[in-house]
Order: structure tokens, then C-alpha cells, then sequence
């Protein structure tokens, strides 16, 4: 098993932090976690005359300027990306001790922070590629049924991870809101496509996978070396205009539907703080059992992610009378995703394409086999023919003008600290 996916010293339950604010229970940040971010000091400053982007860990509501610190020597999360896996371990164990409880470095360090409500967020990395992936089986099921209902799932789906490219250029992080986007739409009582606002926007639940060190072309990534390739995990709200898909995708998928906007979350939890939420992946009894370049030992013991996803949704109005968000569903992520993170690194080489540090794999929507487990409003709405009522009397079918969408992410397990993904959030503005 891969020093990665066990835990050490650093996932100690015992470990408190001289940062009072990581040992508040049910904290995103606690010094179990250390997730990277880019982030800039807010201040009166705008311009060239801003403060400039720097590489940080989060710690409680605060954050270590970590280059400061003298633990790394960039500001670059891509160049650590790039490390070796036991420097990597090495750097994540060096910021433990210095943010522990007792550590000699609390003097220095404490002048080092920046809490996080005085700090701008950027992208976490510089992201070249991004490839989405469809690993959400009941989803995929789901969706299949309102439009197949013979045949909700595909014959490959079972076999090959499926996937398509993306849009790197429109990839944004929490807070920045876009406009609602506009093309072409047909319906099916149409005798003409029109042009238009998307009326039928919804949100995707993912999770976003960071590439850490790449591989050479014409190379591909072994299953039982995938993990070192894994750099860590976002929150990802893959947005999709279902109207505009509905009538572009065939026969080559999605294009203008998607590629306007997609949000990230600004800290990226790493493949090591996540180590004691691993499980095992598993496939029903009746379903093939994956191809040998998709199959090992060490993904059937480890390969998925124990970690709980939520959405939740503020309309305008919410926002308006100072109304908290409402949830629209829960679940988990290692109920919900068919291939695991390693499966789709494997694939996604196994003809020679290099990925290289930085490059963005989407989970897919990540829902559960239940209603209340819904990764989008598709589903939640049966394909817009039933509303969902929120609880102050609104409806909704598709998302509004002025709703702020919110995806949330934390493992918790016994004998393990608890541990956040942060949020994702975005308002949709007028076309």
C-alpha cells in the first residue's frame, strides 16, 4: 500500500494547533488538513500597485503565508505540484509541526497569518487542461431514463470512463458570478432553432481532481502509480445550460452548454490529508468487472473518497429578507462515483496523452441513489416537469436570475479528524 494512502503522524486525532481557531470542532481547517491556496491580502492597493498573489495553507479562519514561513520556495503551486511524493510528504509534515500545539515556530509564524475574511482567493493553480469525466452512476442512469427510458445507460458506460474535454479559460473560484449564458435552443415543437438567455440553467455536484506530477507523452500512468499522480481536491459546480445542450450535442456533446463558466473551490485538500477517508471500490455482483489496466489491488482496498457533498441555494429573495440558504440535497461521494480518481488518471494516459501538474479532472455529477441525493436540478425536477417547492413557498425548476448557488464537502469517520473541502458558491446575473 502507498505511503500516501496510509496515515501518519500528521492525521494524529490528537494534534491541536497553537491557531486557536483549527481546534473549534467541525472546523474546515484543522491542522489535520493544511489544504494549499493563492490568495493576496485585501487593502486599499488596486492595480499594479496591488499586493501580489502568494501560496498559502489554511489553518483555522486564517491563513500561513507558507513561502514566508520558509517551508517552500515559490509561490507557484504548480512547481510543488511537480515534487516528488516524498518531498511532498516531507513539506506537509514540516507545516504541521511548525502550526502545532508548542512548536517553536509559533513566534515567527503567528506574524505570517492572514485571516482568510482579509484575504482574496484566486484559482489555486495555474490549470492548462480540463477534462470532465461521467463517473456518476446513478446520474447517468437517471438522466438516461428521462431521455432513453429502455436504455438509461449506455453499453460502453459499464467498461470505459467517460469523458470529454472541456474549457480550461472559463474555469473560475468561488465568488466570481457570471451571466447567464445565451444560444441556440430548439423545442421539440419547433420548426426552427431560436436564439436566446439558456432558460434552463442548472448546476452540476462534482468533485475536481488536480493533477500532480504529469507523465511524457506517448507514457501512460499506471493504476498502482496513479495515486502519485493525484495531487489533491476541489469542489467543482460544472454549470450547464440543459437547453442549449439538448439541441448542439449530437453528435459530438456539449460545447456552448458548457463551456461559460465552471467554479472551483479556492483550497485544494491534498491526496495525503485525505488518507483516512479511503475505502474500497467495489462493483455489484451483476456489473463487469473493469479491464486489468483498470483493476489492482490497491484500488479495490483504497480507491475511493469518503467525503459528504452538499448543495444548497439562496434566491434573490432569501438573500433579500436575510434568509439562510436552503439545501437541496446531500450524499457521498464513494456512494455515487463508478471509477475512482485513480481509474481516471489510468484511462486518461493509457493511449499516451501526457497530463501534466495542474491539468483538472471532473468527477461528473456525483449523485446519490435517492432523491434527496440529486446532484442537479435536472434530476431534482424530473427534467423540469416537477418544481421543487424551497422552504419559503419559492419554486423552482431551473436556476433563476439572482439565485447564488453553494456546494459544500467534509469527510468525517470514526477514529479520524474531521476534515472540510470548504465551498463553492456563484450568483447568476442577467444575460
Amino acid at each position: 500500500m502507498h505511503s500516501l494512502l496510509t496515515p501518519n503522524a500528521t492525521h494524529d486525532t490528537n494534534l491541536t494547533s497553537w491557531v486557536a481557531s483549527a481546534n473549534v470542532p467541525h472546523a474546515d481547517f484543522p491542522i489535520q488538513n493544511l489544504p494549499w491556496g493563492r490568495y493576496r491580502p485585501l487593502g486599499d492597493r488596486t492595480g499594479d500597485d496591488a499586493p501580489s498573489w502568494r501560496l498559502g495553507v489554511a489553518i483555522g479562519d486564517y491563513i500561513l503565508d507558507a513561502r514566508a514561513a520558509g517551508v517552500i520556495d515559490t509561490d507557484d503551486l504548480n512547481t510543488i505540484m511537480a515534487l516528488p511524493v516524498q518531498q511532498r510528504l516531507q513539506i506537509r509534515q514540516q507545516l504541521s509541526d511548525g502550526l502545532k500545539t508548542g512548536s517553536a515556530q509559533e513566534k515567527a509564524w503567528s506574524k505570517l497569518l492572514t485571516a482568510q475574511s482579509q484575504a482574496q482567493m484566486g484559482l489555486p493553480c495555474h490549470i492548462g487542461d480540463y477534462t470532465d469525466f461521467y463517473t456518476g452512476i446513478h446520474h447517468a442512469t437517471s438522466v438516461g431514463k428521462l431521455f432513453r427510458p429502455d436504455q438509461p445507460l449506455m453499453p460502453n458506460y459499464q467498461w470505459v470512463p467517460i469523458g470529454y474535454h472541456g474549457r480550461s479559460s472559463s474555469i473560475g473560484v468561488s465568488g466570481n458570478n457570471f451571466k447567464r449564458p445565451q444560444g441556440q435552443t430548439k423545442t421539440p415543437d419547433a420548426p426552427t432553432p431560436s436564439f436566446g438567455p439558456s432558460k434552463r440553467l442548472d448546476y452540476e455536484l462534482e468533485l475536481g481532481f488536480l493533477v500532480a506530477q504529469g507523465n511524457a507523452q506517448g507514457s501512460c500512468i499506471a493504476l498502482e502509480q496513479a495515486e502519485e499522480h493525484l495531487f489533491g481536491v476541489v469542489l467543482l459546480n460544472d454549470w450547464s445550460a440543459r437547453d442549449i445542450q439538448a439541441w448542439e450535442y449530437q453528435p459530438l456533446g456539449p460545447f456552448l452548454a458548457k463551456n461559460f463558466a465552471s467554479t472551483i473551490s479556492p483550497w485544494v485538500i491534498t491526496n495525503e490529508a485525505l488518507a483516512p477517508f479511503r475505502s474500497a471500490f467495489t462493483r455489484a455482483p451483476n456489473d463487469p468487472q473493469p479491464l486489468p489496466y483498470l483493476d489492482g489491488q490497491q484500488n479495490r482496498e483504497k480507491g475511493q473518497l469518503g467525503i459528504t457533498l452538499e448543495v444548497l441555494l439562496q434566491t434573490a429573495q432569501m438573500a433579500q429578507n436575510n434568509e439562510p440558504p436552503a439545501r437541496l440535497s446531500i450524499g457521498r461521494a464513494d456512494q455515487a462515483a463508478y471509477w475512482t480518481a485513480a481509474q481516471l488518471i489510468a484511462h486518461h494516459t493509457i493511449n499516451g496523452c501526457n497530463l501534466q501538474p495542474g491539468d483538472l479532472l471532473g468527477s461528473g455529477t456525483l449523485s446519490g441513489a435517492t432523491p434527496h441525493e440529486a446532484g442537479s436540478l435536472l434530476e431534482l425536477t424530473q427534467g423540469g416537469k416537477q418544481p421543487i417547492t424551497l422552504l419559503n413557498g419559492e419554486l423552482r425548476t431551473f436556476l433563476q436570475d439572482g439565485d447564488t448557488l453553494i456546494l459544500r464537502g467534509w469527510c468525517e469517520r470514526e477514529g479520524a479528524a474531521r476534515i472540510g473541502l470548504g465551498q463553492v458558491q456563484a450568483t447568476i446575473l442577467p444575460a
